[in-house]
Formats: C-alpha cells, sequence, structure tokens
C-alpha cells in the first residue's frame, strides 16, 4: 500500500492530523474508540482510487490531533465543528461521511445538527434510532444497576484512563480480538462494579488476529502511548450532555441517504439480523437504502474483512452519483 499523506490541518480551534489520498469529491473517514487514521488504512487508497479525495482524521484527542484538557470539549457540537472545519479547509460543499464505531456516532449526528453539509452517510458497526427517551447514563444504570459495563466504568473521573495507561498494549490486544480469537481465561470473573477495572475482565488474546499483524498492533500500542486514553474517554463522558444539549432532534428524521455495514458478529448489534436493524433504524433514517452484515466479522469490519467492505463502499459511492 503506498503510504497516505500526513498532514495538519490548522482550524481556528482545534489542529487535526489527517492522512489523505486523492482528488475529486470530499469523503471523510471517521474512526471510533480506541483507534486513529490507521484503521481506515486499507479504505483510503481504494476509495482515492475510485476518483474521491479520501481523507482519514485523527479525531480530536487522538494520535497527532490536538487533545484540549476540558471534558466539554468533546461534547457532539465540537466533534462536529470539526468535520465542518474539515469541508471548509478542503474548499468542498459537503462530504459523504464515513464512520465507524464512534465516528458513526459523530456521521449520524453531524447529518442532523448540519445536513446541508453533509451529502450522505455510510455507517459502521452502530446504527442510529433517533433520540432516546432518556439520558444514556440513566438508562445503562437502570439496566446494569451495580455490575460492571464499561460505558458506566468510564464516566468515574480518572479511573479508566489511569488504567489503560498503564499498560497500553494489555488493554489494546484485548479489544482488537476477532470473535473467534483463542483467549486466555479473564482474571475477573466477578460481574459486581466493585471487583474492578476492564483489562482483567477481557481474556487475553494467545494470538494476533489474521487482520492484525506485529506492526499494526505496534503503531496502535505506539499511538496511546504518546497521546493516552483520557481524551478518547471524555467522548463517553459527554453522552449525557450531548443528549441535553439537542433537545431539537427529538424526532428528528435524517434527510441524506444512508448505507449501514456491521459484521454480523459485532458485539453493537447484539447478534440482530438486517431485518431488525431496518426496522430499528427506518423511521429515524427514512433513506436508508441498504444494511449490510458480514457473516463471522465481529466489530473492526473495515480492518478485519477490508475487500468486502471495500467493494461495498464503491457500490455505495456509485449509487450516490448524480
Amino acid at each position: 500500500m503506498t503510504e497516505p499523506r500526513l498532514t495538519s490541518v490548522r482550524m481556528p480551534r482545534i489542529r487535526l492530523r489527517v492522512a489523505e489520498r486523492g482528488e475529486g469529491p470530499l469523503v471523510l473517514l471517521l474512526h471510533g474508540w480506541p483507534e486513529s487514521w490507521y484503521s481506515w488504512r486499507h479504505q483510503l487508497p481504494w476509495i482515492a482510487g475510485l476518483g474521491y479525495r479520501a481523507v482519514a482524521p485523527d479525531m480530536r484527542g487522538y494520535g497527532g490531533s490536538d487533545a484540549p484538557q476540558a471534558v466539554e470539549a468533546y461534547a457532539m457540537r465540537e466533534l462536529c465543528a470539526d468535520v465542518v472545519g474539515l469541508i471548509d479547509h478542503y474548499g468542498a460543499r459537503d462530504a459523504v461521511l464515513v464512520g465507524h464505531d464512534w465516528g458513526a456516532i459523530v456521521a449520524w449526528s453531524c447529518a442532523l445538527l448540519a445536513p446541508e453539509r453533509v451529502s450522505a452517510v455510510i455507517a459502521l458497526s452502530v446504527p442510529h434510532a433517533g433520540r432516546a427517551a432518556l439520558p444514556p447514563t440513566q438508562a445503562l444504570r437502570a439496566r446494569f444497576g451495580e455490575n460492571f459495563y464499561y460505558v458506566l466504568y468510564f464516566q468515574e473521573p480518572g479511573l479508566a484512563e489511569a488504567e489503560f495507561d498503564a499498560d497500553p498494549h494489555a488493554i489494546l490486544s484485548r479489544l482488537y480480538a476477532s470473535p473467534d480469537t483463542p483467549r486466555e481465561e479473564p482474571r475477573t470473573r466477578d460481574r459486581k462494579r466493585s471487583a474492578g477495572g476492564w483489562t482483567d475482565r477481557l481474556g487475553a488474546p494467545k494470538e494476533l488476529p489474521g487482520w492484525l499483524t506485529p506492526d499494526d498492533l505496534a503503531y496502535y500500542v505506539d499511538e496511546f502511548t504518546r497521546s493516552g486514553f483520557r481524551s478518547g474517554i471524555h467522548y463517553y463522558r459527554n453522552l449525557d450532555r450531548n443528549w441535553h444539549d439537542t433537545p431539537e432532534l427529538a424526532g428528528a428524521q435524517l434527510a441524506q441517504p444512508a448505507y449501514f455495514i456491521a459484521g454480523a458478529r459485532d458485539v453493537v448489534i447484539g447478534g440482530h439480523d438486517a431485518a431488525w436493524l431496518e426496522k430499528l433504524m427506518r423511521p429515524a433514517v427514512p433513506k436508508l437504502r441498504r444494511i449490510e452484515l458480514l457473516p463471522r466479522i465481529g466489530h473492526w469490519v473495515q480492518q478485519e474483512s477490508p475487500q468486502p467492505v471495500n467493494l461495498l463502499l464503491r457500490e455505495f459511492l456509485a449509487e450516490l452519483q448524480p
């Protein structure tokens, strides 16, 4: 793979490192947690080869991008302002947003908050069902009670980042495993939050999954060793703030065409099929054109199954051409 060009984009309130390839209509590739632009290493040259300018930023707080200290600096309106700032920087009227994990959440949200700047959404792993009836952490606490759940663990100031910063390799190697990766037994089996953090609840992989080379893992470990995990966790600490700050999104529908891709074994979709996802998403995403679930694939879909994802992206982008 020819390496993309890494550069810094300076905007009025933030500086983002971006990887870019190609010329043409703008496609922004938004990564999730805990990732970086590198998550799109297989898609950047492919999309560029289709005649687009493919741009994958390190989202604010990640990799080589600026990492403000304040929790509220990672609120959704700030994240969407970054997306709009990138669109402005490249002199585009609008962009196709391709997002995975938290990047999908940002893409869905920007399509609602800045609809004139988003021409379409291609979301990976995280579906959109509209604004929840309750603040997210309130609903999660009612569901999980005293049991451990990582999103609630992330709400506790300082704890998760201290755990992960102490051993980035341990948490990343565990999280990046595929559904069929052989693992050691977890050190912690107690379901209660009081039993400890997250790393010991995930069995260490006995080998790397086929999609992740030692050099790939080393790149991620180096990035998080340098930047730390705090900023990425701040995204989760804004879940309730985002809910309270956007009452106008109650009942809102996306005006743009949208597509959804996930691994069939992605924990985010909980084993549900395309029909269930269609019923979930259609009221909030009336122009949802396709749902594609890739068999035997887990959460890291564009890395675990790059060629099928690339072929789907080619089909979707072709359908969007006037």
